[in-house]
């Protein structure tokens, strides 16, 4: 049973890697290409965009593929959204793994905004020192606010003319436990931590550094889910994939 997986998320990975061990399925994993040395699971891997509905329509019907698993990162709206159309043009089943969002607890000193602009302005006016992790994609919108200092944490470091005047990048794949958050935060005397929304374990260690050390945290909150049947993790879809491949062989 051949599956797209769409990727980009912790989750995709460990789907990879599951189902690349069991023979009842053929697995494909798709990477929008924007990490240059992604780590890759043992399994079929493409690379690059699809070319909108219409492309990833046709490139579904031409892989025969049997069933889509959208595992994308929680803000990818717009391969979501594609990803809905299209299986819906070719009725294909498709599911979405999307882990929960973040909640805040005692302690915690959240402003949640709805986008990177409103986060910029969220900053103030007084020189702030800021501890940015929201990924080279969405950087433009900090150059607004150029008083401030800003320690851009990303996986593979922004092109130049993307950062605000006045950054310091630290290239860094996570997880990023929470002791060596406290010290990162302590160290470059952060005040403000700026963060999308994004859920899991694996980045959790900086809110619980911020809410430690008194550091106010702006949380970008995520875009409208995509329609469709969701699960929150690998073991949902593992449990849809059984039942799945149950039907398609007609049992």
């Amino acid at each position: 049973m051949r599956i797209l997986i769409l990727g980009g998320s912790t989750e995709a990975s460990v789907l990879a890697r599951t189902l690349a061990g069991d023979p009842r399925f053929l697995p494909i994993l798709s990477l929008a290409g924007r990490t240059a040395a992604p780590v890759l699971p043992p399994v079929a891997v493409r690379i690059g965009g699809f070319g909108g509905v219409a492309g990833l329509a046709e490139w579904l019907r031409a892989e025969r593929i049997a069933a889509v698993v959208n595992a994308t990162h929680p803000f990818a709206a717009r391969i979501s959204d594609n990803a809905v159309a299209a299986a819906g043009i070719t009725a294909t089943p498709l599911l979405r793994v999307l882990r929960p969002a973040w909640t805040p607890t005692a302690g915690d000193a959240w402003q949640e905004v709805p986008d990177m602009a409103a986060a910029a302005r969220a900053l103030g006016p007084v020189p702030r020192r800021v501890l940015l992790t929201v990924g080279r994609q969405d950087l433009a919108p900090f150059a607004a606010a150029p008083q401030h200092f800003y320690l851009v944490r990303s996986v593979d470091p922004p092109p130049a003319e993307t950062l605000p005047p006045r950054a310091q990048v630290i290239a860094a794949r996570g997880p990023f436990a929470e002791a060596a958050e406290r010290t990162l935060l302590r160290d470059h005397a952060i005040g403000v931590l700026v963060t999308k929304n994004a859920g899991g374990s694996a980045t959790r260690g900086k809110l619980d550094a911020a809410r430690a050390g008194g550091v106010k945290v702006v949380m970008v909150a995520r875009p409208p889910p995509a329609a469709g049947a969701t699960v929150a993790d690998t073991a949902g879809a593992m449990e849809w994939l059984d039942h799945l491949h149950g039907a398609w062989r007609g049992v």
